[in-house]
């Protein structure tokens, strides 16, 4: 995929050979968000987790076979880890209803056609989970919003949360809460910990900054340093500091056959 946006770095299915190198460091899978995926996937005992990467959010209670295109991200799984194979969402190699469910976990804005990825899931599994964002409310997040625009144009590939429900034919749509101390480093994970992003690993670990041109992303942090330091930013958004959890966007797209 190619584009006319020189501050972005073109997606493709081996992107996170470039981005996902710290990955470790900061992408722990988050409890309780881990818990409403497993709820999700209900009593599913067989499945194939797409777009896997260090393989977050994989139950260890049931068979999971992981699809994941990156070489680096395969190198960082250990063995003791889901079965893996490396592969991409638009060709599955695998019989039609071969699993119990099919998760895709923050990776549907990575594919590159996305209908035909959704396709492959509804084929391989009766029930399909999707983690995935609300371009609008994703949007409004102040690192976007106040420092980072450009993040809003570099993910416009992204289908809608409306898109993605049709595709996996959804039986409904749940809200994420991003809690505070949220675990797992996504993009709005340090909504309440603004110094987070001033960190050139914590940037490393989020694919909306890490695909910035550096010059892009070292103006937007620049200003948010200078905005902490004067007060500026909590003049903007010290009322967030009082909250637990916000709903920044992220929604859990669920089909279910028993409803």
């Amino acid at each position: 995929m190619t584009t006319n946006r020189p501050w972005i770095a073109p997606s493709h299915p081996g992107v996170y050979d470039e981005i996902g190198r710290r990955y470790r460091t900061h992408r722990s899978p988050d409890p309780r968000i881990a818990a409403q995926i497993e709820r999700a996937l209900d009593d599913a005992a067989t499945v194939c987790n797409v777009g896997a990467g260090l393989g977050a959010y994989e139950s260890t209670s049931r068979r999971v076979l992981a699809v994941e295109p990156s070489r680096e991200m395969l190198r960082q799984r250990s063995a003791s880890e889901a079965r893996v194979v490396r592969g991409v969402a638009e060709a599955l190699p695998f019989a039609d209803e071969a699993f119990a469910a099919a998760l895709a976990v923050l990776t549907v804005h990575h594919w590159l056609d996305p209908d035909l990825g959704l396709a492959e899931l509804r084929r391989i599994a009766r029930r399909r989970v999707v983690f995935s964002f609300d371009l609008s409310r994703h949007y409004d997040y102040w690192l976007v919003s106040d420092y980072l625009p450009e993040i809003a144009t570099l993910e416009d590939r992204c289908p809608s949360v409306e898109q993605i429900a049709e595709g996996i034919e959804a039986t409904r749509v749940e809200t994420i809460w991003i809690p505070h101390d949220c675990s797992d480093g996504f993009m709005c994970a340090y909504w309440r910990r603004p110094e987070a992003y001033l960190e050139p690993d914590v940037r490393a670990c989020i694919s909306g900054i890490a695909q910035l041109e550096p010059a892009i992303v070292e103006r937007g942090i620049t200003q948010l340093a200078a905005d902490l330091s004067s007060g500026v930013w909590h003049q903007r958004h010290g009322a967030e500091l009082e909250l637990e959890r916000m709903d920044w966007g992220y929604r859990l797209i669920v089909s279910n056959p028993e409803g």
